[in-house]
């Protein structure tokens, strides 16, 4: 006696409707990864060509009313912008903030800046660079 087989004959019923999920599964998932991938890099590029722009503080000096900053920028030639500055007295309350403005095609900026301020301030914060 023979045992009859559960295997459906192959190519006579087409494919099954699991392997057409599995199909466009595996598209969905081309696709989502190709649109990920050009998000990642639009972002990437953005901040890379962004990032022209780089300062710090040297050192300040306080008194009563303002605090005189030395600043240092690095930008590229030809780049404008400005850098925003702020001071805090002791107990952390800001007493003072200002932009410093720049452009030509220098390179390298330093230069002492002057903020003034409503009390005594303690410190001299350098909050971030961005061009115009």
């Amino acid at each position: 006696m023979s045992t009859a087989s559960t295997r459906l004959p192959e190519g006579r019923y087409g494919r099954s409707s699991d392997e057409r999920a599995d199909h466009k599964l595996k598209v969905a998932g081309a696709v989502l990864a190709a649109a990920l991938l050009v998000l990642v890099g639009y972002f990437a590029y953005h901040y890379v060509v962004e990032a022209r722009i780089s300062a710090e503080v040297i050192t300040f000096q306080a008194s009563d009313n303002e605090v005189k900053v030395h600043l240092e920028v690095h930008k590229d030639s030809g780049t404008s912008g400005y850098c925003t500055l702020r001071s805090q007295a002791a107990d952390q309350s800001e007493v003072g903030r200002a932009d410093f403005h720049f452009g030509g095609s220098a390179t390298r900026i330093d230069r002492v800046v002057t903020l003034r301020t409503t009390a005594r301030g303690t410190t001299a914060e350098l909050l971030g660079c961005h061009s115009d």
